[in-house]
């Protein structure tokens, strides 16, 4: 019996929008617990990019948000960040919601107020 995160991975492998590169990001993405973010330049860091910019750019694109969790990818400066293209409005507060609602302390400001709920790959823990 397949998992749902396996049923996900193989959605993201047959959409036809997906680039391999965007397949990348997502898969990677799915390796962000619960409770955790990262950020847009770890994650470009994880699949081999140079460009935290060209990350951002996959994830305005999600197609599979939030089951692929773009909102749990922050800034270097531990903002927030864009969300669904945006960087201010309802979308910014919905990604602040969604965090929460996961555990994640956002400050009044917008930003991580703990960085120890920030996940690399390096350690692979918080």
């Amino acid at each position: 019996m397949k998992t749902s995160e396996s049923k996900l991975r193989e959605r993201i492998a047959c959409h036809p929008e997906v680039t391999p590169f965007r397949r990348k990001v997502y898969e990677a993405l799915l390796e962000v617990p619960l409770g955790c973010v990262t950020t847009y330049g770890s994650l470009a860091q994880r699949v081999g990019c140079g460009s935290a910019q060209a990350v951002g750019g996959a994830l305005r694109a999600n197609p599979f948000a939030p089951d692929v969790p773009c909102h749990r990818v922050v800034a270097a400066d531990l903002a927030v960040g864009g969300f669904c293209g945006c960087r201010e409005g309802d979308p910014i507060l919905r990604k602040i919601a969604l965090l929460k609602s996961e555990g994640v302390p956002v400050d009044r400001a917008g930003k991580l107020s703990d960085r120890r709920f920030v996940w690399t790959w390096k350690d692979g823990v918080k």
